[in-house]
């Protein structure tokens, strides 16, 4: 099968769409099927071969963070030439009502189309300007993805429909034969808790966790808490934030994947901190193949994943006091800790990329069923130049 997949989300700050889009490549053509990813990146960003990059990217505030984005009739174009060039038997947008390449290509295409919505939002002012101006073009998804009931959520109560959830996978085999690093193990009287994520995204929660962190060293001041992540919070702010309390805490900085396997599998406890905007917590999947305990805030998505507290222990979301309780909790008994990872190990199976792929290739198969034309381009699209003035990110095609 040839398989399109268009990213929204620049490859020169990869984030969770990213990896699940690059994953997802990797897994479709492990499986002897035939991938073109095409998705936004400057010239001087390193990417894959079966990857097209749509151009460089501006920043645009959205879901509480900075995304980076293209759109406009520049980027259209080299979409519509991606697209005829193709001749994709079915098409994987992912994100479609986010002004960048998702949305462009479902304008665009007509034929097979297969949507993955990941987003998760109590209240999206974006998705409710946006659904206007796609709500025609969305006529074309043949099927829609969630990767969770909270995105599944969003997208119904959103732009209505409904949804197939199937979740994001994750290489567990990367994790669970990561070999520990002597920098990172904990020990009895040290033990280390890992963070990563943006560092100055306030919903990544990384101030939630600073602020348990004197709660923490009152009980184990051996404690060390290891921050990876980019972004501009650094020793300084956490020193502003914490007083002497922040000697404990050691940024990283960025890591890389093999880093990041490593840097799971060496530490007691994962934390996830997060205040909101998560559909998935794909993060805590990684560090349950990994073999280690996770505390994570009790936001829906991560209750789903952690199987409402069996598989990894939940504090109430933006309670450092809490946090604090929790993460001693956990760290103070052994036996809890080999119960989580027993359940986890278990449960993570599902989210295995042998498994994903296959569930999303069924939806394929469903939707390519019987049509002997592959995808093609809408002609109507060469008439609809107007949605490109009213969309046209600031900045773009310059």
């Amino acid at each position: 099968m040839r398989v399109g997949i268009v990213c929204p989300y620049s490859f020169d700050v990869p984030g969770g769409v990213q990896f699940h889009v690059r994953d997802l490549a990797e897994a479709l053509i492990a499986r002897g099927h035939t991938v073109s990813v095409l998705a936004p990146a400057d010239d001087e960003t390193p990417i894959p071969e079966y990857m097209t990059s749509a151009g460089r990217a501006v920043p645009v505030r959205y879901n509480g963070a900075v995304a980076r984005l293209t759109f406009g009739p520049v980027t259209a174009a080299r979409v519509r030439r991606w697209l005829i060039a193709g001749e994709f038997d079915v098409l994987h947008l992912h994100e479609p009502v986010t002004p960048s390449l998702g949305m462009l290509a479902l304008w665009i295409a007509d034929g097979p189309i297969v949507a993955t919505f990941h987003t998760s939002l109590v209240r999206s002012r974006p998705l409710q300007m946006a659904y206007p101006l796609v709500r025609q073009s969305m006529e074309k998804i043949s099927a829609r993805i969630a990767v969770s009931e909270d995105a599944r959520r969003t997208l119904v109560e959103h732009l209505g429909g409904d949804a197939v959830v199937i979740p994001n996978g994750v290489n567990v085999e990367a994790f669970t034969s990561a070999r520990p690093d002597d920098r990172w193990r904990g020990t009895p009287d040290a033990p280390t808790v890992a963070f990563l994520g943006r560092l100055d995204e306030p919903r990544k929660g990384l101030e939630v966790l600073l602020r348990a962190v004197p709660g923490v060293l009152a009980a184990h001041p051996g404690t060390r808490f290891l921050v990876a992540g980019r972004g501009e919070t650094g020793p300084d702010e956490a020193r502003e934030l914490i007083g002497d309390a922040a000697q404990a805490v050691e940024f990283l900085g960025g890591i890389t994947d093999e880093e990041k396997a490593s840097l799971l599998a060496s530490v007691d406890v994962y934390c996830a901190p997060q205040t909101g905007g998560e559909s998935f917590g794909i993060v805590l999947v990684e560090a349950m193949s990994a073999g280690t305990p996770v505390v994570a805030s009790d936001l829906g998505a991560f209750r789903r994943v952690l199987e409402e507290g069996t598989a990894g222990v939940l504090f109430r979301t933006g309670d450092s006091a809490d946090l604090a309780r929790t993460l001693l909790r956990v760290l103070d008994d052994a036996p809890l800790r080999e119960q989580l990872v027993a359940t986890a190990t278990s449960a993570v199976r599902r989210y295995d990329w042998s498994s994903v792929s296959h569930e999303i290739l069924t939806v394929y198969d469903m939707v390519v069923d019987g049509r002997v034309e592959p995808v093609r381009e809408d002609p109507s699209s060469r008439r609809g130049g107007w949605h490109l003035d009213r969309l046209r990110s600031r900045g773009d095609d310059r």
